[in-house]
């Protein structure tokens, strides 16, 4: 598979996911805000939600699973070396790098997910709070955030947070080594342009057309990330528009643009009203690249005012609905903004978020219930232009929605 991803909404044709384990239970109240959580959530409840989820990309798309992907690049003796020796280094486990290594590539791939409880063999070990000697991926069910596909190739992501650095260790090995995924990797912290104030993540990096890249900069992707991805824009001669909003840094729920943000077909998209129109308080900048220069840097009013400049008029859909503040607050926590597009105008939402998926109505998807589609009583074929809503009551609590859990690397290009 050649990976390519020019836009957000074209016919997907490949995307990996992350089915959530134990990892995802492996956390209590006291350790969750470490875990970058909230709350803490209910396994059972979740795996149930996110079996539905999967089962609708699987009638679109093939579907890559993060823990397979990783079992097969560990049998090669390079990969497994190379992870073993980069994650224990970075996490300072060397102490756990011939255990690990002694491990067979599926043992190995769920122990570098799901964690290796602490053994308590020593005093220090004894004394010592934690749990683990290597810490569970709480987050990585949210497989957006750990590596971007920017048209043909993949940027690796650099974490804000420690936590979730192994993540992106993860996904860069997956794709440097594993023999079906046909890319070039960039990693920052691989460059002459890298410096420690740089951080990036998948959630903030949106794709409109192949010629213009999106980007929210907050808490989590901060503007040395973005001046990273100026300089590669401007070390191979593109010419480029780079999008930038500004978003708050509290609450959590605007830890990303793509949870203000996000494409549903060629002329609409979803927004949070609040953040997105709200230009006093937030900037929208505008960097134009040509020909290894920066052209203009300029601001604008807002996202939909540039994108309508170069060619792209967007009509905005309401978060939450029009009118009702507290509504659209309570939906865009829950993920309402939050939308994953399978195909123009064919997208998938969480169910909970009702005022939203009324508004979405309105402007011309059919609401197609998931469980209606597995039962055969609702036949795809019959729309063209749909909303299908998941359960994600207990998914939402993690603090994403449909687009986090999903990491595009192929798409059909967009006839605009």
């Amino acid at each position: 598979m050649l990976v390519n991803v020019t836009s957000e909404i074209g016919k997907i044709e490949g995307v990996i996911i992350h089915t959530p384990g134990s990892e995802v239970e492996n956390m209590t109240p006291q350790n969750a805000e470490r875990a970058l959580y909230s709350d803490i959530l209910n396994l059972s409840v979740a795996v149930k939600e996110y079996s539905s989820f999967k089962n609708i990309l699987e009638k679109f798309t093939k579907v890559y699973e993060v823990k397979d992907l990783l079992t097969e690049v560990a049998q090669n003796e390079e990969a497994k070396t190379n992870i073993i020796k980069t994650i224990c280094e970075n996490e300072n486990i060397l102490d756990l790098k011939t255990q690990l290594w002694e491990l067979s590539s599926d043992k190995l791939a769920k122990i570098l997910i799901e964690g290796l409880p602490l053994v308590y063999d020593n005093l220090t070990k004894y004394l010592s709070e934690e749990r683990y000697s290597l810490q569970p991926l709480h987050n990585f069910f949210f497989t957006r955030d750990a590596s971007i596909t920017v048209n043909d190739k993949v940027l690796i992501a650099r974490m804000s947070s420690k936590v979730r650095e192994r993540e992106s260790i993860i996904m860069e090995t997956i794709f440097n080594f594993h023999p079906e995924l046909k890319t070039e990797t960039v990693n920052p912290q691989k460059t002459k342009f890298y410096n420690d104030k740089i951080t990036i993540e998948g959630g903030d990096v949106l794709i409109p057309r192949e010629d213009i890249i999106l980007i929210g900069v907050g808490a989590r992707t901060t503007s040395q990330g973005i001046d990273f991805i100026l300089e590669q824009i401007k070390e191979h001669g593109e010419m480029r528009h780079i999008i930038i909003q500004e978003l708050p840094l509290k609450p959590e729920s605007f830890i990303h643009l793509d949870m203000v943000f996000t494409f549903l077909d060629k002329n609409q998209c979803m927004i949070y009203e609040p953040v997105i129109k709200n230009t006093h308080d937030y900037q929208t900048i505008h960097i134009i690249v040509d020909n290894g220069k920066v052209k203009s840097i300029t601001e604008k009013k807002d996202i939909l005012e540039v994108l309508g400049n170069l060619g792209m008029e967007i009509n905005p859909i309401i978060c939450g609905g029009h009118g009702d503040i507290w509504t659209q607050e309570r939906e865009q926590w829950h993920s309402g903004a939050n939308l994953f597009a399978l195909a123009p105008g064919q997208v998938i939402a969480y169910s909970r978020n009702e005022r939203t998926i009324e508004e979405l109505n309105k402007n011309g998807y059919d609401v197609l219930n998931s469980a209606d589609i597995f039962d055969g009583k609702v036949l795809l074929n019959d729309y063209n232009k749909f909303v299908i809503t998941l359960p994600g009551s207990e998914l939402a609590r993690g603090g994403g929605g449909c687009r986090c859990m999903t990491m595009p690397i192929k798409r059909q290009p967009v006839n605009w």
